[in-house]
């Protein structure tokens, strides 16, 4: 049975999933745009985010919305955060029953710091809905080299029925149950994206950059896990490769606006230029704001979020994180190592020296 397919924005990534798509069902790309709509129909091309690239020639946009979500069977939404909540409230009164919502959005929502799953939850309740996150760089995929994404979804059929529907040759499909880990790495990883390009911009080299995306991984971690994801998924797709792709590709939107920041360029200037969204700049305030009541560490989105909101240069923030105390890198690790020298009051202060010494020596 044909599943018909319905993806909202036709931005780079939206445009690159609904090309996706269209290789295993009929599909349908929805643009705000007249002249992209008209240019997918007539040229299999979205010469405004994807220029030089070929679609697949199955794929059809519209500029009418609900005709759009009336007639799918899955709608895919990739519009940025801060219109996401608009849109779904036009998606939803189309909706079939029962059909799945998958987004695309790498962003929270700046009011309620809310993940676009929980508006979708609010806005469509009775709707299967999930995350597709992965180190994904739209202009490699259509330019033919593989990759691999996640589809996050707390039921598992639907995530499975999704797989084959988004798998391809070329562009390989996992799936995990994680929904809000899944969503918090590929959010949270556009933070640290703009503290890589501002590094790299200041001229710093691959020992840096190295240390940034490793510390920013145990921000992520820290903070996905005290908000209910679990610790293995930023160590996969969607989070440490998701966030090496955005740190390291100078296709990203993030590290390009934060390598600017670092040559000393105004942040307005910046987006100025920019056709489309930094999602990072968006979520910085909102990821301090979620450390802060999660009682969580993250000393790097809080300088990140300080460039951002000019308070400080690229090279300020840099210098209070290198000014920081030093520390014992594997905080869990470390807590470990010291319960097992003092695993119960109730020793003796002799067995205490003693396990101390025996520990020392063997550090030596």
């Amino acid at each position: 049975m044909s599943n018909r397919v319905a993806v909202i924005g036709g931005g780079s990534w939206g445009t690159t999933v609904a090309h996706l798509a269209a290789h295993n069902e009929p599909t349908v790309l929805w643009c705000r745009d007249h002249s992209t709509a008209a240019a997918v129909n007539e040229h299999h091309a979205n010469p405004r985010y994807l220029g030089g690239f070929d679609l697949h020639p199955r794929l059809r946009a519209t500029t009418n919305l609900e005709q759009a979500v009336a007639e799918a069977e899955v709608v895919v939404v990739g519009v940025p955060s801060s219109v996401f909540r608009p849109v779904m409230e036009r998606v939803a009164p189309c909706l079939r029953p029962w059909v799945p919502v998958v987004s695309l959005t790498k962003g929270l929502e700046r009011d309620t710091r809310l993940r676009m799953t929980e508006i979708v939850n609010q806005v469509a309740p009775a709707h299967p809905v999930g995350v597709l996150t992965g180190p994904n760089l739209a202009k490699e995929i259509l330019d033919g080299n593989a990759a691999t994404s996640v589809i996050a979804m707390a039921d598992d059929t639907v995530a499975a029925a999704l797989q084959g529907v988004l798998t391809t040759d070329l562009f390989r499909v996992y799936t995990n149950d994680d929904v809000i880990g899944c969503e918090l790495g590929g959010t949270l990883k556009n933070v640290i994206a703009l503290a890589s390009g501002m590094v790299a911009g200041l001229g710093a080299g691959d020992n840096t950059r190295a240390a940034v995306i490793t510390r920013g991984l145990a921000e992520i971690g820290r903070l996905g896990t005290a908000m209910g994801g679990r610790a293995d998924t930023f160590a996969g797709l969607a989070g440490m490769g998701d966030l090496l792709a955005t740190c390291m590709s100078p296709q990203s939107r993030n590290r390009h606006v934060g390598e600017q920041l670092g040559r000393g360029k105004k942040l307005k200037e910046i987006l100025a230029e920019m056709d489309q969204v930094a999602e990072g700049v968006l979520t910085a305030g909102v990821v301090v704001e979620l450390a802060a009541e999660h009682s969580v560490e993250m000393p790097i989105s809080t300088e990140v979020h300080a460039v951002v909101k000019g308070r400080r240069t690229a090279a300020e923030a840099t210098m209070v994180l290198m000014g920081r105390q030093a520390r014992p890198e594997p905080e869990a690790a470390r807590a470990s190592r010291f319960r097992r020298l003092w695993p119960e009051k109730t020793d003796s202060k002799e067995s205490r020296f003693r396990r101390v010494w025996r520990f020392a020596r063997r550090s030596a």
